[in-house]
């Protein structure tokens, strides 16, 4: 579903608080509009899977980049979610995470891509 520019109203997806160990939650993805990021992002269809991969240890700031199936960086998590994903990732922890909602043109870069994570 396109969300259209600047309508909070329709917005279908409503971010919850998020705590450490959630099982599964929704997160709208960083960075979705330097370099390439964007024309990856217009590729994606809502159901698609998606890739985390955390930085390797010793990144300070450490961050979770979502990619697309392909390998292409579409953005990275945001920073109070990457304080306690990173760490149990780099653990061994498995998530995984599809595309929830993609924005119209127009949209916040930041409200333009919401990603469904959850634990395997």
């Amino acid at each position: 579903m396109l969300i259209p520019p600047g309508d909070p109203v329709t917005y279908p997806c409503r971010m919850s608080s998020i705590l450490p160990d959630a099982p599964r939650f929704d997160a709208p993805v960083y960075g979705t509009i330097f370099g390439d990021r964007l024309a990856a992002v217009q590729r994606l269809a809502e159901g698609d899977s998606l890739i985390l991969v955390p930085d390797p240890a010793g990144v300070d700031p450490a961050s979770v980049w979502v990619h697309a199936t392909g390998g292409d960086v579409v953005g990275h998590l945001a920073p109070d979610i990457n304080r306690w994903l990173v760490p149990r990732m780099l653990d061994g922890a498995r998530y995984a995470a599809t595309v929830q909602s993609l924005g119209a043109a127009g949209t916040e870069s930041w409200r333009r891509l919401v990603i469904s994570v959850r634990r395997l």
